[in-house]
């Protein structure tokens, strides 16, 4: 029997066929994605190059030529105006989001095109454009600021002179800026004026109507100045460069030269006494009879005929008064020839006022005690004297040496005032004296936390206030000990079965003798490098006030840290320093009665302090505060901080009679100290500043729970 088999072979599936299939797919799908991507990028940059290449031909550059035929303006005689807003600030007046068209965080300023504005009569708004304003108008093209783009600008500035009041027509130039094609009220335009004003009111700004439009003007006076908006702008002086210096002359032959045409009959008389009572010191200069030169000036007393302004190069301090406009050449002159200006001139606004610290570069003098003005100075050491002229052979080079200076200068100011996150620091924009500020503690910049701090409490016989210290130290997290210094030889004090009962240590120390320098003795039951110094009468301060001020002692324990701070000032009528006890914005103290310090400083004053002033201090009950002061400033170069913005320190409990503070001759004697020790030291050492230490959200309306410092006082 025969029998027949059907093999039936199903088809294999062919994996790697298929595989290579749909990776041929892939491939030719994914050359073909990049090929579009890289078309698209390339009509993307071409189009971007077309419209950057379009623009550049619809926005050309401003070509400063050929200023004698402009083509013509008519200014129609109805063109409405907006006088200038006396209220604007940034906040109101500045439109802000017209700038951010630049990709490097810069402002982008644009120039109108030279044109000539003339009335329906064909009268000009103004007359020839000024070399000054030529160069004012070169500097911005030629900037890093320039755009030749209004749309995209930041700021905008007309090429109309408007410099000098004096060679304009106000009412016909205010309408020629009124019709400008972008002048929108003003806004974001920029007015240079250096000359404002006309007889006999000279007033302080430039007579225009200029909207909301910010202003870079001479001679501002604090009631016309916009904070925060204007620019402040010196008067710039085209001979000044005359008697300009390339190197800082040490011996000069006169202390003081008054150099000003025509300055005020009442300043001249009381510049004559001093002349006449201080003979040799003082040279003073006015313009030569009948010669009409300003290059010339003769001598009041023997009309003995001077170069000017290579006369000044003479002169330690030039004298810089007020006349009929605020801002006088004799500014940029007197710096040029580095001659220490002295200002006598009442509620001025100094220029670029907010990026050059006039402190370190001249001298101010109020109008009412000119009289003075030869006993200031020649209390000023000659070490001084160096670093002024150092200051002002600084600020003259980079700022006011030349025209396109002050324009760079004052946009500069705006550029700030944009992007403040690029800001230029105090040390770029000021000549800043380099002092050793090393830390003369050697120890960590910031002292271990788990140290804790000792507080010494000072006590004479206020047990009851002493004692509710103590308690509300006790919660003082860091708090280590307490060691009280009983200074009362003729009452024992109690004993300490008597203390209120806590946590802490307590140690107490009985001295030999009633003296307030025995707050500072290095005793050797202080284990810690931190040292609360602290009255038994300062009963109002939080465990948080004390454990923030700790905290901060922490970050700068080359200092003294706390809470009571005082202020020390020049007092132009008696020459003298000043004690200031009123809340100002700065401080230059911080009172050891309730402050953190290094025990550093207690071993230092102790043994390091001269005797003679230590004596004086426990003699007279008085300012050992200051004494611990002068010794940290001196040593450090560097300002005391202040913590928590509490300033009220007086016990609620205590008998007036019984704080030495309460006593009027105490006030007196401060003063005294303060000249007492600058002269022991050599030098006035103490630092001012403007500025305290508080807690970051104490302010702030979060929840108590996300802040670590709750209590906080206000006062």
């Amino acid at each position: 029997m025969k029998i027949s088999t059907k093999i039936c072979t199903s088809k294999v599936f062919n994996f790697n066929s298929y595989y290579t299939s749909s990776h041929n797919k892939y491939k030719n799908f994914f050359f073909i994605l990049l090929f579009l991507i890289l078309l698209i990028s390339v009509l993307f940059i071409f189009s971007l190059s077309w419209s950057s290449y379009d623009e550049s031909k619809k926005f050309e550059k401003v070509k400063l030529v050929n200023i004698y035929n402009l083509p013509e303006v008519i200014i129609k005689s109805g063109t409405p105006t907006k006088p200038r807003n006396v209220h604007c600030t940034h906040w109101n007046c500045f439109n802000i989001y017209k700038c951010g068209h630049s990709a490097f965080d810069r402002i982008s300023v644009y120039v109108y095109p030279l044109k000539k504005y003339v009335d329906e009569d064909g009268v000009p708004a103004t007359e020839l454009m000024s070399k000054e304003y030529y160069q004012l108008l070169e500097a911005v093209i030629n900037s890093k600021y320039y755009t030749a783009n209004p749309n995209k600008a930041c700021i905008l500035i007309p090429s109309i002179d408007t410099l000098n009041q004096g060679r304009l027509r106000s009412n016909l130039t205010s309408k020629a800026l009124n019709s400008l094609p972008h002048w929108n009220g003003g806004e974001n335009h920029l007015i240079f004026n250096l000359i404002s004003g006309s007889s006999p009111d000279f007033a302080p700004v430039v007579e225009l109507d200029i909207g909301n439009a910010l202003l870079a003007g001479a001679g501002f006076d604090t009631y016309s100045f916009r904070e925060g908006f204007d620019i402040p702008l010196p008067l710039y002086s085209p001979v000044a460069h005359l008697g300009k210096v390339d190197h800082i002359q040490r011996n000069r032959t006169w202390l003081i030269t008054s150099s000003q045409i025509n300055i005020n009959p009442h300043f001249l008389n009381e510049l004559q006494k001093l002349s006449y009572q201080h003979r040799n010191q003082i040279q003073i200069l006015d313009a030569c009879a009948g010669i009409g030169n300003y290059t010339q000036r003769c001598d009041v007393s023997s009309e003995s005929e001077h170069a000017y302004p290579q006369l000044l190069q003479e002169s330690t301090f030039c004298m810089v008064f007020r006349g009929e406009r605020m801002a006088q050449f004799a500014l940029l002159e007197a710096l040029a020839a580095n001659c220490i200006p002295i200002f006598v001139i009442d509620g001025a606004v100094l220029p670029f006022k907010n990026v050059i610290d006039w402190k370190h570069s001249a001298i101010f003098v109020m109008e009412d005690y000119l009289g003075t003005v030869i006993d200031v100075v020649s209390t000023i050491s000659s070490k001084r004297v160096r670093e002024l002229q150092s200051s002002v052979k600084f600020i003259y080079d980079k700022y006011f040496s030349s025209i396109e200076k002050i324009v760079i200068t004052s946009l500069d100011v705006v550029q700030d005032r944009i992007y403040p996150q690029w800001r230029k620091v105090y040390d770029q924009t000021n000549l800043v004296r380099r002092e050793d500020n090393s830390n003369p503690l050697f120890f960590p910049i910031t002292a271990p936390k788990s140290h804790g701090f000792t507080a010494v409490i000072l006590t004479y016989d206020r047990i009851e206030s002493l004692f509710t210290l103590i308690e509300r130290l006790s919660k003082v997290p860091s708090l280590m000990k307490v060691l009280v210094v009983w200074n009362n030889q003729k009452k024992s004090p109690p004993p300490l079965s008597e203390f209120p009962a806590i946590l802490k240590p307590i140690r107490l120390i009985r001295t030999k003798e009633n003296k307030l320098s025995n707050r500072f003795l290095p005793f050797k039951e202080i284990e810690t490098e931190a040292v609360l110094h602290i009255d038994d009468d300062i009963v109002m301060l939080t465990s948080d006030e004390v454990e923030f001020a700790y905290e901060v002692w922490r970050e700068f324990p080359d200092r003294i840290v706390g809470f009571p701070s005082r202020m020390h000032k020049w007092d132009n009528i008696t020459s003298t320093w000043k004690y200031e006890s009123e809340w100002t914005n700065e401080i230059s103290m911080v009172l050891t009665g309730a402050a953190f310090l290094h025990k550093y400083w207690s071993y230092l004053y102790t043994k390091g302090m001269p005797s003679n002033l230590k004596d004086w201090v426990d003699d007279h009950m008085n300012c050992e505060d200051i004494a611990m002061n002068f010794l940290v400033a001196n040593a450090t170069n560097k300002p005391p901080i202040k913590v928590t913005p509490r300033k009220k320190f007086k016990c609620p409990e205590c008998i007036n009679n019984e704080m030495l503070s309460a006593d009027l001759g105490h006030m007196v004697e401060r003063t005294q100290c303060i000249n007492r020790f600058t002269k022991a030291f050599g030098r006035m050492p103490l630092k001012s500043v403007e500025f305290r230490a508080d807690p970051v959200l104490f302010k702030d309306p979060f929840p108590e729970k996300l802040k670590r410092f709750n209590d906080i006082g206000s006062l």
